[in-house]
């Protein structure tokens, strides 16, 4: 893109807001995730790192990190520590030796589905920051526009993974007739 189409005013205003509100949109979304997570001695990245494997069913280190945002050794070294605990272990494909993957233990399954459990056991200022929008417009916002620039630096590849998690997690997600959530494995 040529940066004749727009001003070195416009470029710093909208690098400004973008950073100033990404950094309070994360700093909330931080303590939220950290509030959640806690009871399960569990950081974020190992938060993380389970949920990736668990909804796209085993995934390489090199997914993890790429869709995790987070550095390969990062992954590598936070998903040894879930070994130690019983939560994933490690396998190699038949048709793919170069790389390692991790899958979920059963341990490891059944502690993402106990904390989908406990979820309001928590307050989540993210969800309750959006609730105004949702009574408004009937549903909670979608980012679209936020998506387009993640796809932008990211790529297509971040975006199939991040469309396929969230189709696995969705399909994992059932209300009865209470609106009670069950969860499916």
């Amino acid at each position: 893109m040529s940066e004749d189409s727009y001003t070195m005013k416009e470029a710093m205003l909208y690098s400004q807001r973008i950073a100033q509100l990404s950094k309070a949109l994360w700093k909330a979304v931080e303590k939220d995730w950290q509030q959640w997570i806690k009871p399960y001695d569990l950081n974020i990245n190992e938060h993380h790192i389970l949920w990736i494997a668990f909804h796209l069913k085993g995934a390489s280190i090199s997914d993890v990190a790429r869709f995790g945002v987070m550095h390969v050794s990062t992954a590598f070294n936070f998903s040894k520590k879930l070994e130690e605990r019983g939560l994933l272990e490690f396998s190699k494909r038949d048709d793919d030796k170069r790389n390692t993957y991790v899958e979920l233990t059963g341990k490891g399954s059944d502690l993402i589905l106990e904390m989908y459990e406990h979820y309001y056991d928590t307050h989540h200022s993210i969800l309750e920051g959006s609730l105004a929008l949702k009574e408004l417009y009937g549903r909670f916002p979608e980012f679209l526009d936020v998506m387009a620039v993640i796809r932008n630096i990211y790529g297509e590849d971040f975006i199939e993974i991040f469309e396929r998690s969230f189709k696995n997690f969705k399909d994992s997600l059932v209300e009865d007739e209470d609106q009670q959530l069950i969860l499916k494995r």
